[in-house]
């Protein structure tokens, strides 16, 4: 008799050698099973990683599109805003000197030389400031859409290049804006500048 009848024989009169032979065999499959499914655990792990570092791409090149598209929405609109505040400050300018003109009988118009020397900015440019003349006296007027401290500061310096310049020292500096700084309003006291925000 061969092994392989031996073994059935024993399988068929051993009880307990069969129950042995089947816990075996299905242990055996259970550990098959269990290396198949670690097998297939840890290709999701890589996969989840993979996707993850992906994720994590993806989100870090969102948010540099995002940075760069705020960015580029601030510089136009701080674009506009400068623009804006050009056109207003014209248009405010025009206003105010036919209020003067038509309204006070003051004679309005614009002073403008080339700073050779730099004193204003600090190179050399030109440099403008509106002039109101009555009775012979002259009154310096700049007008801003917001004035700060070194808008205040650099009227001064224009007022005494004008000064240096024609020869003729103004009677009066008068600032005229809808807005005006704490800063600003305390320059302008220590130069003896008149601001006006209620025009």
């Amino acid at each position: 008799m061969g092994l392989k009848e031996e073994f059935l024989e024993l399988l068929e009169r051993d009880k307990e050698f069969r129950y042995a032979v089947a816990g075996k065999l299905g242990l055996e499959e259970i550990l098959r099973r269990l290396d198949r499914h670690e097998e297939h655990l840890t290709k999701l792990r890589e996969d989840l990683v993979v996707g993850f570092r992906r994720h994590d791409e993806e989100i870090a090149r969102l948010r540099a599109d995002m940075m760069e598209g705020f960015n580029l929405l601030r510089r136009h609109l701080e674009a506009l805003g400068a623009r804006w505040g050009i056109l207003a400050e014209e248009a405010f300018r025009e206003g105010l000197k036919g209020l003067l003109e038509k309204g006070l009988g003051l004679s309005v118009s614009r002073w403008v030389t080339f700073d050779d020397e730099g004193f204003v900015f600090g190179y050399p440019c030109m440099v403008d400031v509106d002039i109101a003349v009555r009775d012979g006296k002259t009154v310096l007027v700049e007008v801003k859409s917001h004035v700060n401290a070194a808008d205040v500061y650099t009227f001064q310096r224009k007022a005494e290049l004008y000064k240096r310049k024609t020869g003729v020292k103004p009677e009066r500096l008068v600032m005229v804006t809808p807005y005006a700084d704490d800063k600003a309003l305390e320059a302008a006291s220590k130069f003896k500048i008149e601001i006006y925000t209620k025009v």
